[in-house]
């Protein structure tokens, strides 16, 4: 046909057929379950050395740890949720977070966490790369740069940065 050989047609036969609808297999991450609210009552409960609600709202150390926090309701699960973010840890499925207001896998809005914010190893960071962590994100969120500056997490880094400046 038209000076094209047989074969050549036969092998893009060949080919189109084993690689008709052929799809790179999709490595999806594991779903993560969520914790139950049990789950994380129990994990605050630990953490402040009490059994229940009731003695959670009485314990001195709780009472100490969120004076000064926004108003939270004890009844609403996402309260819990702040809770535990605050106190206990990172939740399940909010691990290396993508999207707005996270760095380096944080939610800074969720979570106070600088030193993982800033990449840095609280036991070995000087002053010096404190200072240099903050500059190299001060360049990316300063309000005053056009492309990606953001007034909310800027002032949000410039708090963890002084939090953690003063204790190094």
């Amino acid at each position: 046909m038209h000076g094209v050989s047989i074969s050549v047609f036969e092998e893009f036969a060949y080919f189109v057929i084993e690689n008709y609808k052929k799809k790179e297999p999709v490595i999806k991450p594991p779903k993560v379950k969520p914790l139950t609210l049990t789950q994380i009552k129990a994990a605050i409960f630990q953490n402040f050395s009490v059994k229940n609600t009731t003695e959670l709202k009485k314990s001195g150390a709780f009472k100490m740890a969120t004076d000064g926090m926004d108003d939270f309701n004890l009844s609403v699960k996402e309260d819990w949720e702040k809770l535990y973010r605050k106190f206990v840890g990172v939740l399940p499925g909010e691990e290396n977070q993508q999207g707005y207001g996270c760095i380096n896998g944080i939610n800074i809005f969720n979570y106070f966490k600088p030193w993982q914010v800033f990449a840095l190893d609280p036991k070995t960071a000087t002053r010096k790369d404190i200072q240099n962590a903050y500059h190299k994100l001060s360049k990316v969120y300063h309000p005053d740069i056009s492309k990606t500056g953001d007034a909310a997490i800027f002032d949000s880094l410039t708090i963890m940065y002084k939090s953690i400046s003063a204790e190094a």
